[in-house]
């Protein structure tokens, strides 16, 4: 089987195809390259090795939202949605995405989390006309271990707002999931972190 690096595949370099392309070009791919921790000096993807790290207790928070209409948050308020409970199914599925995001982000560690908390805010006439409403989503994810957790935190966010959608897209299919962040971590080398407001 031939192996080719990320960076030379034809589909995956944005230079592909350039005969001539000049040596700040080359400069810029190499520094990428020595700032990316998950690819290589040869430009292959790989697992970052973490033997070497302290265990530090860290903690990890993500928000996110799914907008909707009035009457779609109307109907989750009133446990109407024919799937059944939006907001249990949805909490359930934030923690089952933390726990499971390993399996789907192909370069993160599989952690031992201690523990994962999905919470919900109702917001009603808070944005503009038609999606005035919206289903607030943060996630608290902790562990004790050698990495951080900001990408279980962000799968949990994420699975709940798909969760949502997916629960309510009979009623409304013009609903958006947006603005999925971390707001903060703490623990490890880099210490404590929280988005600037």
């Amino acid at each position: 089987m031939i192996r080719y690096p990320l960076h030379r595949l034809p589909f995956f370099h944005p230079l592909a195809g350039i005969e001539h392309v000049s040596p700040s070009c080359h400069l810029l791919s190499k520094r990428l390259k020595s700032s990316l921790t998950h690819i290589s000096e040869s430009g292959d993807a790989h697992m970052v090795d973490v033997s070497s790290k302290q265990p530090t207790v860290r903690l990890a928070i993500a928000r996110g939202r799914v907008r909707m209409n009035r009457e779609t948050l109307t109907q989750i308020k009133q446990d109407q949605i024919k799937k059944g409970n939006v907001l249990v199914v949805a909490q359930v599925a934030g923690i089952m995405g933390a726990k499971s995001c390993s399996q789907i982000i192909p370069l993160c560690h599989p952690i031992s989390i201690a523990k994962v908390t999905v919470s919900f805010a109702l917001q009603e006439g808070a944005y503009p006309e038609p999606l005035s409403c919206a289903v607030d989503i943060e996630s608290q994810v902790k562990c004790k271990g050698e990495t951080g957790v900001e990408m279980e935190a962000l799968s949990a966010v994420s699975i709940a707002a798909l969760t949502v959608f997916d629960m309510c897209k009979a009623v409304s299919k013009d609903m958006r999931i947006e603005d999925v962040r971390v707001v903060e971590k703490m623990g490890g080398k880099s210490g404590h972190w929280k988005e600037s407001a």
